[in-house]
């Protein structure tokens, strides 16, 4: 079968509706939205376009499913996860197909995140048996005091289009394992993939309206009603500071439990001691997984000034020797932005750098045809003063920037308003600790360019937000503590 025919035959094999009850629907008036495919800028989907009373709906679903599911055994819970992972794994040449035709990345990251995201399902599968609280005997001996965990209750989930899969199976894994329902509304720019894993879920077993899957492009007006509904006890959400913003606000009528992993400006700091291609190495996968289009990224590189030269020019002949174009082809390792807009968020960034100083290396200009391709590109001598030291590229440019000591190091990649993951290079131990402990993030690697793990806590501090998704703390999310006073 041809690429073509394939790719035809990927996107057929979605259900391109509205996932409610256990059901496929169709969403209210038929009304339905384009899907396109980034490297092309052509339609490649029509999906159901929900509207408030398709949200409510879900919602229904999700609240009435809640006390039964809470109820059902966790290993039960666990093997429907099990047997999830094992179907996601099975079909990752065809979820990663579909994934790169809906967001753009290269067949080689989409097939990264099916292995990433279905180990979120295999990681809490192991989890769902592991719920526990504890016994003990109050100090003055007349009281036993006993606590146990429970589901919080219905979830509303909200994924963003950068990871199609992995930011959904790292909400929903502990939700079913915690023995939670929910609503999921992933985003409109890559609802396909969220759509595939609904039928897969069912598929394993998963009872119906404990999963919901609403589609829309009317997110705020489909999706407030159901946040300030005082049945709905959970808002988790991944996306721009400005939005977590608001949507906390929304959630505080109800009280809600609130996680929200929101936007990063990652700091990538290269000392004088470190190993320069270790860096460069671990430089390529924290700026260029996702084509940069994620908030791990690294933002701002903070390289010491005796070896800034060096390490700039060894990145720049990384980053303008990778082949640009479609994801789907042999041999591409960048694929297209997400849509035009976040082109021209890019290249506005680069030419303010530009603007106020900064050199090229390589890269720096929109390509002429069809979809949105932007270049890999490091600037040098930039500013302090340039806006991508202050905002989230989302892209494959790399600003280095120079530093003079330790604690200018510290001061530089603490000066933003975010705190969600910051990257060091170092041969020193001492140093080290002294950067892992300063750094004000929520997650640091020390040589190495990726972090994620579902075996570890992923989230931020500051406006990069609040609460822990994966490892041990991500099941706690889910679960409330309640304590009971036994009197003997």
């Amino acid at each position: 079968m041809s690429l073509e025919g394939r790719e035809s035959e990927v996107v057929a094999g979605v259900h391109p509706q509205l996932f409610v009850g256990g059901k496929w629907r169709d969403a209210e008036g038929q009304k339905t939205f384009a899907v396109e495919d980034p490297s092309t800028g052509k339609t490649i989907a029509e999906v159901a376009d929900a509207s408030v009373a398709d949200g409510l709906a879900a919602l229904d679903a999700a609240v009435a499913a809640q006390s039964d599911w809470a109820r059902t055994a966790p290993r039960d819970r666990g093997e429907i996860l099990r047997k999830a992972f094992e179907l996601i794994t099975e079909r990752a040449d065809d979820l990663a197909l579909l994934m790169t035709l809906e967001m753009g990345k290269p067949l080689s990251e989409s097939k990264a995140e099916i292995a990433y995201g279905a180990e979120f399902f295999r990681w809490f599968s192991e989890e769902a048996v592991r719920i526990n609280g504890r016994y003990a005997v109050a100090p003055n001996g007349a009281t036993r005091l006993l606590t146990l965990k429970q589901p919080v209750g219905p979830c509303l989930m909200i994924t963003p289009w950068n990871f199609p899969l992995a930011m959904g199976t790292r909400k929903i894994g502990p939700a079913i394992a915690a023995g939670c329902t929910m609503v999921v509304k992933p985003a409109a720019l890559t609802p396909l993939t969220m759509l595939a894993l609904a039928d897969i879920l069912a598929e394993a077993g998963l009872p119906d309206g404990v999963l919901n899957v609403v589609t829309t492009t009317a997110t705020g007006d489909v999706m407030e009603p159901l946040i300030r509904d005082p049945r709905l006890r959970k808002l988790t959400f991944t996306g721009s500071t400005p939005v977590g913003r608001k949507l906390i606000e929304q959630s505080a009528e109800g009280i809600l439990r609130v996680s929200m992993e929101l936007g990063g400006n990652a700091p990538f700091l290269v000392f004088e001691d470190a190993d320069l291609d270790k860096a460069v190495d671990g430089a390529m996968l924290a700026k260029m997984r996702n084509i940069g289009e994620a908030c791990t990224a690294a933002n701002r590189f903070l390289v010491h000034e005796s070896v800034a030269d060096t390490f700039a020019q060894k990145l720049a002949e990384r980053m303008g020797a990778m082949t640009v174009g479609r994801g789907s082809e042999d041999g591409v390792q960048v694929g297209p932005l997400v849509e035009g807009k976040a082109r021209d968020k890019v290249a506005e960034l680069v030419a303010d750098a530009v603007g106020s100083g900064a050199t090229v290396l390589t890269g720096g200009e929109v390509p002429d045809g069809p979809g949105y391709f932007y270049p890999p590109t490091v600037l040098t001598g930039v500013g302090e003063d340039a806006q991508v030291f202050r905002e989230e590229i989302f892209g494959p440019v790399a600003p280095v920037f120079t530093f003079s000591s330790d604690e200018e190091a510290l001061r530089m990649a603490n000066d933003t308003e975010y705190g969600l993951v910051a990257y060091a290079f170092t041969e020193s131990l001492e140093r080290a600790v002294r950067v892992y402990e300063g750094l004000e993030t929520g997650m640091v690697g020390i040589n190495q360019g990726v972090v994620s793990n579902p075996a570890a806590p992923f989230g931020g501090v500051k406006a990069s937000g609040f609460g822990r998704e994966g490892g041990a703390e991500g099941i706690d999310e889910y679960l409330e503590v309640k304590y009971v006073g036994l009197a003997l």
